[in-house]
This record gives C-alpha cells, structure tokens and sequence, in this order.
C-alpha cells in the first residue's frame, strides 16, 4: 500500500527544482485551469489536456517555456498568455457652480490617463511529439489599454443683477490620453522531430498573436452654464463657458512573430 502511494505521488505531484516546475505526468481534465506561478519553466514527460482545458502562463515573468515529450490536446484547449489589460482613468470633477450673484462658475479638473495594456507573454515550446485531436489555441496577444478620463463639466455661473452681469460658466476639464496597447508576445517552436507542425497552424493550432486595442482619449467636459439675470435682461446674461478638449487616443501594440526553432 505504502509502495503505491509514492508511486501515485511521484507521478502526479509537481516539483520545483532549479527554477522550473517538473511533472512526469500532468493531465488537465475538461474545462480545469492551470496557472504557472512558481516558475516561468514547466517540464513535464506526458501532457494532456482534455477538451477546453487551458494553461494561463505566469504573465508575471516576460518568456514563458514548456518542455513536454509527449503532448496530447483535445478540443478547445487554451495556452493563455494574453498580457493584462489597462484600465480606464477616472473622470474629473465638475466645477462648483456658484450660487453668489455675479460669479462665475469653476473649471472642471482634468479626468486621468487611462493606463496601458501589459505585453503578452512570449512562449517557448519544447515537444518531441504531438497530438492535437481538436485544436490548440495559443494566445500571446498584447493586453487592451484603458480609455482616458472624461473632464469634468464646468460649472455654472452664478446670477446677474441690477448692476452687474451673471457669472460666466466655467471651462469643462479637458480628457485625458488613453493609454497605449500592449505589445503581442511572440512564440517558438522548438519540434525538430516533428516535421508536420508546421502544416498544422492555422488549422489544428491556432496563434493570437495581435497587438492590444489603443485607449480611446476622453471626452472634454460639459461647459458650464451662465449665469442668468434676474431681471429678464438677456445683455446681463453671463456666457457659458469653453468645452474642455478631448483627450488624444493611445497607440495600438505592436503584433508579435511566430518561429520555428528546427536544429
């Protein structure tokens, strides 16, 4: 009984030894997950994924590598190393609208830069042989940047009176940039032993290995209202104030490249 367990053990548990993560056997059963976090390194003698099953890459580390004897892949299956994508700036405050007579309204702030989208993961496989009874998808694309901030709206002005004129509204706060799209990861065959990997992209094995989506620029604030005369006298009117400017668009990433390691 005892010899049965650590046979068991052995076969299924990982180890960690010089900076990699080392499997005799590792099967992934349908639609299970398994995240590298230990290393950037994954070793195993056989691999199997089941139908829509998937490894996420430790997006932590910028190259990532796979070294597998055997590989067997079902339908569906994912290697993800898609990189994190950016998130949206926040929008600015409205400006103070005034309630004192013949004041003007204050200026919306300026909304924040939407962050940029991280760079996909770069991976590089090791198989000696394959087997791919579905398909394998394999996505190293770079990560969406998130939009700019829209500017806060001005705000209003405050009213006119006998001997003066109402406020004018503020100037909306300008958008800010949106951020920049990651960079795609790219991927490495290392198969000198398997001569038909390459007849099987695009049809068993599929590469994503698009630049990520630009941040759009925000929106400029609102103008702030003016400030209206009591009286009904349309020449003691304030005007309204200036429109912030929208903010300018981000750049897309660049995509990444597919090679073919053969010696």
């Amino acid at each position: 009984m005892t010899r049965l367990y650590v046979y068991v053990f052995l076969i299924f548990c990982p180890t960690i030894a010089w900076g990699q993560i080392r499997f005799t056997k590792l099967v992934l059963k349908p639609k299970e997950v398994y995240e590298i976090k230990e290393s950037d390194i994954l070793v195993v003698d056989e691999l199997i994924m089941m139908d829509s099953s998937k490894i996420i890459l430790n997006k932590l580390k910028p190259d990532n590598f796979i070294h597998a004897k055997s590989a067997t892949f079902g339908k569906g299956c994912v290697i993800d190393g898609v990189g994190i994508p950016g998130l949206k700036g926040r929008n600015g405050r409205a400006g103070l609208s005034i309630v004192s007579p013949c004041t003007d309204g204050g200026p919306g702030t300026v909304g924040t830069e939407g962050t940029n989208g991280g760079a996909g993961t770069n991976l590089s496989l090791y198989l000696f042989d394959i087997a791919v009874n579905g398909t394998l998808i394999i996505d190293v694309s770079g990560g969406n940047a998130g939009d700019g901030g829209n500017g806060g709206n001005g705000g209003g002005g405050g009213p006119g009176l006998r001997l003066c004129k109402g406020g004018s509204g503020g100037p909306g706060g300008a958008g800010s940039n949106g951020g920049n799209g990651g960079n795609a990861g790219s991927v490495t065959f290392n198969a000198s032993s398997i001569p038909e990997l390459r007849t099987m992209l695009g049809i068993k094995i599929i590469v994503r290995n698009y630049g990520g989506d630009f941040g759009l620029g925000g929106d400029g604030g609102a103008r702030g209202l003016a400030g209206l005369s009591a009286l009904g006298n349309n020449k003691m009117d304030g005007r309204r104030g200036p429109k912030g400017p929208k903010g300018k668009n981000g750049v897309p990433g660049k995509p990444g490249a597919i090679n073919f390691q053969d010696k």
